[in-house]
């Protein structure tokens, strides 16, 4: 079973490129759901219009550091509210192909 804090704890890390400041303190992650051994986890950007590369940084960052957590095996991220939310979901979607 994944412990749902352990994810939480492991988002700590992840900095947003543009402050320095973690995801977590600048209160950008909306949501963890856990199904089995697949982490789902829904972030926002500061501004709809933050630079793409910005937001697929924050998407595979999110997504490297949840792997770590013990019994995760997939873990799914999307971006909300972003003028370009699709394509950014696509790469992010293909990096798991």
């Amino acid at each position: 079973m994944i412990n749902e804090g352990a994810i939480w704890e492991k988002l700590q890390e992840v900095r947003d490129p543009e402050f320095g400041k973690s995801i977590m303190e600048r209160e950008l992650v909306d949501s963890v759901e856990i199904e089995g051994d697949t982490v789902r986890v829904r972030y926002h950007l500061t501004v709809p219009f933050c630079p793409k590369p910005f937001a697929l940084h924050i998407g595979r960052e999110i997504r490297e550091k949840a792997s770590q957590v013990a019994g995760v095996k997939r873990v799914e991220v999307t971006v909300q509210d972003h003028l370009q939310t699709d394509e950014i979901n696509a790469e992010l979607q293909a990096d798991l192909a």
